[in-house]
């Protein structure tokens, strides 16, 4: 990465951000300097939370914050930059497994030593439309496999049976929990 800067954010067009929230992720991690990461949560236009978040600080696991969005992440730079971190280009927008690239950068960055945390603050306002809307269409299902399988390895097969029968009424029942569970979508 050449960021300069000592925190990043990560925004588009799309995204109104809240400055008062933002300082105060930004005091957390002055306060904390073993974190690397910052998960907050956002808003819809209309002001609803964009998804189901915890109502108080949680350290970030693989098991906790597979719905993260880039716009909810503020990075330590020079921590990132010293683990080595990047985005996996093979996941993301623009990219077959369309889906996420911001839960494998945290995963990622666990498993190189690192730590995050999920602050009950709302940083930023986003549309309600996203790559995340597609949920149990047959290429979701196929994403959604894949990146398990690049954030579990060979344990993947349980944590998408895990995964799935979670989200039984999502998937619409049944009939795509074994093709899931083996990524043969």
């Amino acid at each position: 990465s050449s960021s300069e800067t000592k925190y990043l954010l990560f925004a588009d067009d799309e995204n109104t951000f809240r400055g008062d929230s933002i300082e105060t992720a930004i005091s957390y991690l002055e306060s904390n300097p073993h974190c690397d990461l910052v998960l907050a949560q956002a808003v819809d236009t209309t002001g609803a939370l964009r998804k189901a978040y915890p109502k108080r600080v949680k350290k970030l696991t693989k098991f906790n914050s597979a719905k993260a969005a880039t716009y909810e992440m503020i990075v330590r730079v020079e921590s990132a930059k010293s683990k080595g971190m990047t985005f996996d280009e093979n996941f993301g927008a623009g990219a077959d497994n369309y889906l996420g690239d911001e839960y494998i950068f945290i995963a990622d960055l666990l498993d190189k030593g690192g730590a995050g945390v999920f602050l009950p603050l709302t940083i930023a306002i986003h549309p309600l439309e996203s790559s995340g809307s597609r949920w149990g269409s047959d290429s979701d299902l196929r994403a959604r496999a894949e990146v398990f399988q690049r954030v579990f390895g060979d344990t993947a097969p349980l944590v998408r049976v895990a995964f799935y029968l979670k989200n039984l009424r999502k998937f619409g029942g049944l009939k795509n929990l074994v093709k899931f569970s083996f990524g043969k979508l």
